[in-house]
């Protein structure tokens, strides 16, 4: 599988998210090594991304309908946070929801959606409620379902056509030990 394509896709239209295909490793204790601000937690925070280009961040959060159910056209809502800037929320703009960090949600049985980022479908993400009855973001890493928390992306050097990425790191909660899981991709 190849992740070139789609990596110079995403940082040329909107530097921020990327998915590597095969793990590099696994280690527990991993961090990313900028220390970014994050996100402040919300009830209906799901997860963010964040990259070294600059602390700019893409937050996802649950957009709930009426009823209190996940909005059944769109159940979660992507928006930055121009940290860069100075700290103020902004849409993602056309390009970016339709071609980069824009997500599509395919409802299933349970009142569970198919999440998938426009931009790299091979990364399944699902959004159900949890055993503490809040929906989560799951996904898999090393194997296990885990919580999503955040993306993040390292470049280093390259151009701006063709950024050298040199990882990406999934970080989750494990549901049933709390545990934070740590994986790193390189594409």
């Amino acid at each position: 599988m190849r992740v070139s394509k789609f990596l110079i896709l995403l940082l040329l239209i909107a530097p921020g998210i990327t998915f590597g295909i095969s793990p590099d490793k696994h280690n527990d204790s991993v961090k990313a090594p900028i220390n970014y601000p994050k996100p402040p937690v919300t009830d209906s925070r799901l997860f963010y991304v964040q990259r070294t280009p600059n602390a700019n961040t893409i937050v996802y959060d649950l957009n709930l309908a009426t009823n209190g159910m996940p909005d059944t056209e769109n159940p979660v809502k992507a928006y930055w946070i121009r940290y860069a800037d100075k700290g103020q929320k902004e849409d993602l703009n056309y390009i970016q929801r339709k071609f980069a960090y824009g997500l599509t949600a395919r409802p299933l049985a349970n009142g569970n959606y198919d999440i998938r980022f426009v931009s790299y479908k091979k990364f399944p993400l699902t959004l159900m409620k949890a055993s503490d009855g809040k929906y989560h973001i799951f996904a898999f890493i090393s194997q296990k379902q885990i919580i999503l928390n955040s993306v993040f992306v390292k470049i280093e050097g390259g151009t701006f056509w063709f950024p050298n990425v040199v990882y990406v790191e999934v970080s989750g909660t494990d549901p049933q030990t709390g545990k934070e899981m740590v994986e790193r991709f390189k594409p």
